[in-house]
């Protein structure tokens, strides 16, 4: 069962106005869950954190639970009780806290929550009195970031477990992260699954029975089955992004926008703040009502192409807040009211996700999140992929599972 059409505009957008469109694949969100949920070894988590990766969390959370999710991830607190104001009941799990987070609203509202220190388990403990909190204890594998250091590790299971036996929560489940599962292979992973199995034991040990274990995020789901356990956590590859590289996903975004106004410019015209860009020739300019306010990477400036009239045309000169300049060339024209694919699926041209990440020297999931946060948006369900997809990461564009 697909999910259904989803449309959200900014208050008075015209729809029929010069307006860039943002448009959500929620077919291309669909198989890429079935795919995903068909390598995982056990139960699969849709992470939506960041609003769906920018792509929409309730929408995409709905898609996947239609398609093989069992759960729902997130980072922030405000994040779970939104899907759950949205009307989704599934097991969903928030793992970035505050100390001082609304610990009580989250257990009220049927939300687990990790738990990465002592201070933060004592936070939780008995935070609604009325029912006990459901807790995965998050483990420090190898990022340095998130997580209980092993170290401290042994202390944080006795103490759940003295909580456990007062009642004030249910300890259901251990996590992780790896710090290099997009190079499968790399000697990181294999000390990061170490480092886990040591923790399991650890708090099995000390009394402790969870449920649910999970380590792997998109990349080790796809490239390294050694890291499943109970559950995989994904939230790329939902979208269409394998920070491994190792799989053909299909990108679920695709950006456009009209041309609102042609020009016809001389040799030596400059273009844009600083002239960093001067025909070399006469040739024709088309300008697109989109820039960094929509989540265009300015670094991306005098790299960036887009696909118009049937042809890629390169950005020139500065990337400005809210509009582009492409360089049509001497010898076309193109027509006010034609519209560019500023970002798309690969399909017929379309610059992608991964050309971006590589024209800005970032990851797609920055481009993509950055271009889903934007405040002028319109989420559409389109057709389901009727073409085969772009590989998931370019070559040349920076991998990271963040």
């Amino acid at each position: 069962m697909s999910a259904p059409a989803l449309i959200r505009q900014q208050p008075d957008t015209d729809l029929g106005a010069a307006a860039a469109v943002l448009s959500v694949d929620l077919a291309a969100v669909a198989a890429n869950c079935r795919l995903l949920a068909a390598r995982a070894a056990g139960e699969l988590m849709a992470v939506v954190k960041a609003d769906g990766f920018g792509h929409g969390a309730a929408a995409v959370a709905r898609t996947a639970l239609d398609n093989g999710a069992t759960w729902l991830g997130v980072t922030a607190l405000s994040e779970g009780l939104a899907l759950r104001e949205a009307g989704l009941p599934a097991p969903l799990l928030s793992w970035l806290n505050p100390l001082g987070a609304d610990f009580a609203a989250a257990v009220q509202a049927g939300i687990d929550l990790a738990v990465p220190s002592i201070a933060h388990l004592d936070a939780i403990a008995g935070a609604y009195p009325d029912r006990p909190a459901r807790v995965h204890l998050h483990l420090d594998t190898g990022l340095a970031r998130d997580g209980a250091p092993p170290e401290e590790w042994a202390a944080l299971c006795r103490s759940a477990r003295l909580a456990e036996a007062r009642g004030q929560l249910r300890v259901v489940g251990v996590m992780g992260h790896l710090a290099r599962s997009d190079e499968p292979g790399h000697p990181a992973n294999a000390a990061g699954r170490a480092a886990f199995d040591r923790g399991l034991r650890i708090a099995r040990a000390l009394g402790l029975r969870p449920v649910h274990r999970h380590l792997a995020a998109t990349a080790a789901t796809l490239a390294d089955p050694l890291a499943h356990h109970t559950m995989v956590r994904v939230g790329a590859g939902l979208v269409g992004i394998d920070p491994s590289g190792s799989t053909t996903l299909h990108p679920a975004m695709t950006l456009t926008a009209p041309v609102v106004s042609v020009r016809r410019v001389a040799a030596g015209t400059g273009v844009g703040y600083g002239h960093t860009w001067v025909a070399p020739q006469p040739t024709t300019l088309a300008l697109l009502p989109v820039g960094y306010a929509d989540g265009l990477p300015r670094v991306a400036s005098g790299r960036a192409e887009v696909l118009l009239a049937g042809r890629r045309c390169p950005v020139v000169g500065r990337i400005s807040m809210d509009q582009v300049v492409v360089d049509v060339g001497p010898d076309r024209t193109v027509a006010v009211g034609e519209t560019a694919t500023v970002l798309g699926t690969g399909a017929g041209g379309a610059p992608t996700a991964a050309e971006w990440a590589a024209w800005s020297q970032t990851l797609e999931h920055e481009v993509v999140t950055g271009l889903g946060s934007a405040p002028a948006r319109v989420l559409r369900r389109t057709t389901p992929p009727t073409t085969a997809p772009s590989p998931a990461a370019s070559p040349t564009s920076p991998r990271s599972t963040r």
